[in-house]
Formats: structure tokens, sequence, C-alpha cells
């Protein structure tokens, strides 16, 4: 491994800091992992009839087999990046990558539901020991002048790869076979662990303090309840028992993690007093928010190319491309836009960019079929692409630069619990208002409609385009119905969203990082090492 032997060491790893070949193979490495962990979020989501009728499986069988890996790596993220931090992060990530390539070799063969479920629980536990330890190795590894710009590569790569990822699904369902959806992440792995073994060097936590184990089971839980409430509370209803005993068992958990851990204090899995401080507070509300915007308005543009423009999955994958390839130069960017002006005036003009995407998109939006209609929101989308880099790059640098060097593991997870908690958290909320204003405007417009197709076309844009067929001459009718209904639910969403940033946008104004944080290490020391005692 090559490395400056004039360079200060990584603390815990015994080895000079990389040289500029290494940093960059570090960073190839790292990022081709998270590339595969985040595109297996939304792979399978093209895919949802091909294995409906592959397993012979119901809708919530399949909604099982994607949530599953999320909830999994979601309830994990904490606890197997402090593990990281205390076992070394090198070998956290090795077998992370064994643990995920393996469970997607097994999905991709699976032979039953039950199988596939399985294989992607496990793919969720090696994403847990991936996710929060690749941002950790760039942060514990690259020098403080060079370390905004890795983090910028990190954050694009972290938003812009699930909808590369779903693109990418989309089209080898359509070229191919859905089962060949496991053999991207696989390849992406296996170039990863080469690399990995070969170019990243080990860093470790060396702790006075035993593993807050307490603390590490109620965060599962308290991921794990709210993070299912937000998945099938719009399956199952909101006031449904099972929705409401899961929403209590996260809040219960919630509130006795935070508990737990102001009374653990130094020796927490996470001190939660820091939240107390700008960056790391700031930095995890914007994330927060920011991805549940993005996530949220995914949803949206999905069944508006679909359904309202035409198009199919691949050419709706296609067209969400723009939007996530601006996020992605934003996010390079955006690290020496905030070495040059701050971090604070970095991410309110992300948060202010974004909300201005959002009000376009609601002011344009037409149902004009074709490339006529994907016009209307194009300006829209690209405005969203280039203020989410923007706030995303700055916010992520903020939150780990909130905990000492040797916490990195868990300042990373903290970084992706609060990204998986928004996308959830997005998703249900904009979704229902979606649903809600469509529903709403469609009441009005079904008369004439026979019966039976009305009562099917009120459940959603999908069913109403699937029944309107069945409807003799009143076909083109209910189209226009729907459409329309659904582009009205649709601006009732992109505004409560503006809104939501124009809250945010006040309080990052007010609150937000003024300078880069540097409690990682200070002006770039060395964090004095301990010895392990427990």
């Amino acid at each position: 491994m090559s490395a400056n032997k004039n360079s200060p060491a990584i603390p815990g790893s015994g080895v000079g800091t990389p040289d500029a070949q290494q940093l960059r193979t570090i960073l190839i490495a790292v990022s081709l992992a998270l590339m595969a962990v985040v595109a297996s979020v939304s792979g399978l989501n093209v895919a949802q009839t091909h294995l409906a009728v592959e397993f012979d499986a119901s809708q919530s069988t399949v909604l099982w087999i994607i949530n599953i890996y999320t909830l999994a790596l979601a309830a994990l993220l904490l606890p197997l990046g402090a593990i990281g931090d205390r076992l070394g992060r090198k070998p956290m990530l090795v077998a992370g990558l064994g643990i995920f390539g393996a469970a997607n070799v097994v999905a991709g063969v699976a032979p039953t539901a039950e199988v596939m479920l399985a294989a992607r629980v496990a793919g969720g536990i090696g994403a847990a020991m991936i996710m929060p330890i690749t941002l950790a190795v760039i942060t514990s590894t690259f020098p403080q002048e060079q370390r905004g710009k890795a983090i910028g590569v990190w954050t694009g790569v972290a938003g812009g790869g699930g909808i590369l990822g779903m693109f990418l699904s989309a089209l080898l369902v359509d070229v191919a076979d859905w089962r060949w959806l496991f053999v991207l992440p696989v390849i992406l792995v296996v170039v990863a662990l080469a690399m990995t073994l070969k170019s990243v060097p080990n860093s470790r936590e060396r702790s006075v303090h035993s593993f807050d184990t307490v603390g590490a089971l109620l965060s599962s839980v308290a991921a794990v309840g709210l993070i299912f409430v937000l998945q099938e509370g719009p399956e199952h209803g909101w006031t449904a028992p099972l929705t409401l005993f899961s929403l209590a068992v996260g809040v219960i958990g919630a509130i006795g993690f935070v508990a737990w851990e102001l009374h653990r204090r130094d020796a927490a899995l996470l001190d939660v007093r820091l939240f107390r401080e700008r960056g790391l507070a700031g930095g995890s509300i914007t994330l927060l928010v920011v991805f549940g915007v993005q996530a949220g308005i995914a949803v949206v543009l999905f069944p508006f190319f679909q359904a309202v423009l035409g198009w199919s999955g691949l050419l709706s994958t296609l067209a969400l491309m723009p939007m996530a390839v601006m996020m992605m130069a934003a996010s390079g960017a955006a690290a020496k836009l905030a070495a040059r002006i701050g971090p604070r005036p970095t991410m309110a003009a992300g948060i202010a960019l974004t909300a201005a995407g959002l009000a376009l998109m609601a002011l344009f939006v037409s149902a004009d079929g074709g490339y006529h209609g994907y016009l209307t929101v194009l300006p829209g989308m690209l405005a969203m692409g280039v203020g989410m880099g923007l706030s995303m790059t700055p916010s992520t640098e903020a939150i780990t630069g909130s905990l000492s060097r040797e916490k990195q593991g868990v300042a990373s997870a903290l970084n992706d619990v609060t990204r998986e908690f928004g996308t959830a958290l997005g998703v249900a909320l904009l979704g229902a208002l979606v649903s809600a204003g469509y529903r709403n405007a469609i009441d009005d417009k079904l008369n004439g409609i026979p019966q039976s197709a009305a009562d099917v076309a009120r459940d959603g844009i999908a069913n109403a385009v699937e029944v309107a067929p069945s409807t003799g001459t009143h076909q083109q009718e209910l189209l226009h119905a729907a459409q329309q209904s659904f582009i009205q639910g649709w601006q009732q969403a992109m505004w409560a969203g503006v809104a939501l940033l124009g809250a945010l946008l006040v309080y990052i104004s007010l609150r937000g990082p003024k300078t880069a944080a540097l409690a990682m290490d200070g002006s770039d020391t060395e964090v004095p090492e301990t010895v392990t005692t427990g």
C-alpha cells in the first residue's frame, strides 16, 4: 500500500496518509460499494409485476420483498457503524461486501418468495455494514483540504445512485429478465472488494468505554417501528391496529434511546447532547427534509410519466436522469462553494433552489402528452437537482465534522439513518397528499361514467388508466378526468413541499452552521488514541 511517509499517520491504522493515487482508488472503491447498496433500494420497484407472477405472491408479499431490505438497513446502521469503529473499518467493509454480494446471488436464483425474503434481509444487513463505513473511510482517511471534495462525490452517489439504479434495473427488465437485476450489484461488489483489499487502509476507535449494547438495541427498535409505520401505513391505513402498535413501539424506542444516551453521556453510542450544536442539528434536519422531498417527488414523477404522458417504465426512469445528473454534478461543486462562501450560504442556496424547482413544476405542469408535457416539468427538475446537490454535501460534512474522528462510523451511520428516515417520510407524506388531492378532485369529474368504473378510478390514476378501456365511449373522458385530477393532487404536494422547504430555509439562515465543522480533528490534527479496556 502506497503512502506518504512524511504525512501524519491515520489514527488507528499504523500507516501514513495515502498518496493522491491511492486516495483516488479509495474513493472509487467506496463509491462503487455505496452505488451497489443504494441501487438495491430502488431497483426491485420496477419488477413488482414480475415478482408477483414468478412467486405467485400477493401485492403485500411483493411489497415486503422490496421494503424489508430498507427496514433491515435502517435498523442496523447505527449499531454496525459503531461496531465498525471499534473492530476496524476495513474488516467491517470487507465482511459487509461479502455478505451483501452473497445475498444478491441467492436473491437472483431464489426459487420461492420465502428464500427471496431471507436474501433481502441478509442484503440489508450487509448494506448496513457497508453504507456507514464508506463515508467513515473517507472522513478518517482523506486530509482536511481534500475531504470536502470526496464527501461531495459520496453525496452525489448517495443522492443520484437510486435514480441511476432504477434506470439500469428498468433496462435489464426490459431487455433481459428481472433476475438480472441482481447481477449489477454483484459486479459492483466484486470490483469494490478487490479495490478495498488492495488500497483501503484500516482504522479503528480505541475507547475506554464498553460498547453501548442497550443504546444499540433501542436505536434498532426505534428505527424499525418508525420506518415500518411509514412503509405500511399507506397500505394498511394510518389508524389500523398494526400501524398504531408500530408507531407506539417506534416512539417508545426513540424516547428510551434518547433517555439512555443522556444517561451514558460520554460512553453513549451517540451523544445526543451534540444536537445542540448548529452543525449536527442543521445538517441532520436539512438531509431529512431534502431526501424526503426527493423521494416524495420521485414517487410523484414516475406515475406522471407513465399514466399522464403514457411512457414506458424504461423511458420514465430515463426521464428522471437529468435531475440525477445535475444533483451529482452540484454535489461535487458544493464542497468548493462551501469552502469559499461558507456552508450556511451554500445550504441556503441549495434549499432555495430546490423550493424554486418545486414551484416551477407546480406552476407549469401540464397533462399534454409526449415531450411537451415533459418539457413543462424539466426546468423544475433541473433546479431541484442542483439545489439538492448544493445542500447535501455541506450538510453531510457538517454531520461528520461534529463528531470526533474515532466516532466516524457512528457519524456516518447517523447521516445514513437520517437519509433513510427522510426518504420513508417523504414517500408517505407527499404520496398521501397526491392521493388525497386526486380523490378530492376526481369526484366532481365522474358524472356520466359507469358506477363500477368510477369506483375503480377513485383509487388512483393507474387504476383509472386500467379500467378506462372498459367504459366504451367514456374512455377519453375518464382518462382526461384522471389526468387532470392527478395534476391537481401533484400541485397540492408541490406547494406543501415548497412550504416545508421555506421553513427549512428560515431555520438554516438563522441556525445553520457558520463555518465548516472541525470537531472531527480540529485543525486537521490527530485525536489522541486511548486503549480499549471494555
